[in-house]
């Protein structure tokens, strides 16, 4: 039976859950429970990494809501990190013109909603502080007086465009033909900029599909190096390489929570127990099957049907998810989308219903359009895989995001030389 109560307990506590931070860690995240919606994207473009070319006048986005009546007075700081996401060396002044810590100055409260909340954005670059150098930037919130108190964090990225990158997807890999993977072939192109040494060495190569944060493939070296490049420079490619083939999954599902008079796509039931709306999803059932859809890749759009600022009248709803098969032995299953950050923690797991037999998860989530899957995590690992619940099959369409890195010798950073994204269907 369908007990909003008790998920809605549930979903208090797994947000509660998600302050406890580790060091280490600098995946997008919320820390404090009372925030929401949080979302990192070029500005205007919310379905495209959060990637800028430096010097371009493209911006990032890094919006949010804290839940409650008042609004919080808050400041951010940047973080310079290198190519696996770790503070370096790096000081504010050296990558930074203007001070690194500036405040929360955009902000606005909620309209009409059942639960309040304030709505904050920041941009960046804006008038407080400039990145000068390329690489990867860990943004940090807190509140006035409090830097050690972290509310959230967020990644984004500054490339230079400084080489061509170049790639093509195919189902046709080295390990199967057209089944259940997709192989990557990527050049670089280095053009006059990089030597020969440069590129067989001091290239770093990271990929990643659909956003997802758990399986970043890293190369260290292509396969071969030619003088194809541009000008008559040397070009690094990366063929028939074991770490650029992926599970090919299936095509995201999706569900829309924009009004709460009627269930919507995906939505079974709509409910109103004092203080959210519930919606209650369609059960969900393995797949066995290709599942032909144009999916947005695991992201989400804040919407509500009649509302001019969605970012403001959008209000909170919790969504129940039900995933009915049988409990699967030493492993966990996690809905894996922006929804949840891209993490695979208590706030994305599902909770198996002995009595129902089902899988089960509430999620507290802003009204609009949202993508989502179900991944399997055995014990001990910390991949998920698709094929247990959404199956793995060629033609799904998957996005690819190519990140290259360079740090010359002496140098004590890495440079972000391109960033490309390309779909295994065109």
């Amino acid at each position: 039976m369908w007990r909003v109560t008790h998920f809605a307990f549930a979903v208090l506590a797994v947000m509660l859950s998600g302050i406890m931070a580790y060091a280490d860690d600098t995946r997008t995240r919320a820390f404090d429970s009372r925030v929401g919606a949080l979302k990192v994207h070029p500005t205007g473009a919310d379905m495209l990494p959060p990637v800028v070319r430096l010097g371009s006048g493209r911006s990032i986005e890094v919006s949010f809501d804290m839940i409650g009546d008042d609004r919080q007075y808050l400041r951010y700081t940047l973080v310079h990190c290198n190519a696996d996401w770790q503070p370096d060396a790096l000081v504010g002044s050296e990558y930074l013109d203007g001070f690194n810590d500036a405040e929360v100055e955009d902000w606005a409260f909620s309209g009409a909603t059942t639960v309040p909340y304030v709505h904050y954005r920041i941009v960046i670059p804006d008038g407080n502080m400039n990145p000068l150098l390329s690489g990867n930037y860990l943004l940090k919130v807190y509140e006035d007086g409090k830097p050690d108190d972290i509310l959230l964090q967020a990644r984004f990225a500054i490339e230079e465009g400084a080489v061509g990158i170049s790639a093509k997807v195919s189902g046709v890999t080295d390990i199967d033909y057209m089944q259940a993977h997709q192989q990557l072939e990527i050049s670089v192109d280095g053009g006059d900029m990089l030597n020969m040494e440069d590129i067989n060495n001091r290239l770093i190569v990271k990929v990643r599909q659909n956003g997802r944060e758990d399986d970043i493939r890293t190369l260290q070296r292509p396969q071969y190096v030619d003088g194809r490049g541009s000008n008559g420079g040397v070009c690094a490619h990366y063929t028939h390489m074991r770490p650029l083939i992926f599970s090919a999954g299936n095509e995201y599902r999706r569900f829309e929570t924009v009004s709460v008079d009627h269930p919507n796509m995906g939505v079974a039931e709509v409910v109103y127990a004092d203080p959210y709306y519930h919606f209650r999803l369609t059960d969900d059932l393995p797949r066995r099957e290709y599942t032909y859809d144009r999916t947005q890749q695991g992201r989400y759009r804040v919407r509500e049907i009649n509302a001019a600022e969605p970012e403001l009248d959008a209000d909170y709803v919790v969504v129940h998810f039900t995933l009915a098969m049988p409990e699967l032995a030493d492993s966990e299953i996690y809905i894996d989308g922006d929804l949840a950050n891209r993490r695979l923690d208590a706030t994305s797991r599902m909770h198996y219903d002995n009595d129902a037999g089902v899988y089960r998860h509430a999620m507290l989530l802003k009204q609009g359009s949202y993508n989502y899957q179900y991944v399997v995590v055995p014990r001990g690992q910390s991949l998920g895989l698709t094929a247990p619940v959404e199956g793995n099959f060629a033609q799904t369409a998957d996005e690819y995001r190519i990140d290259v890195y360079y740090r010359a010798p002496g140098s004590r950073y890495d440079r972000l030389l391109g960033s490309s994204t390309v779909m295994s269907i065109q």
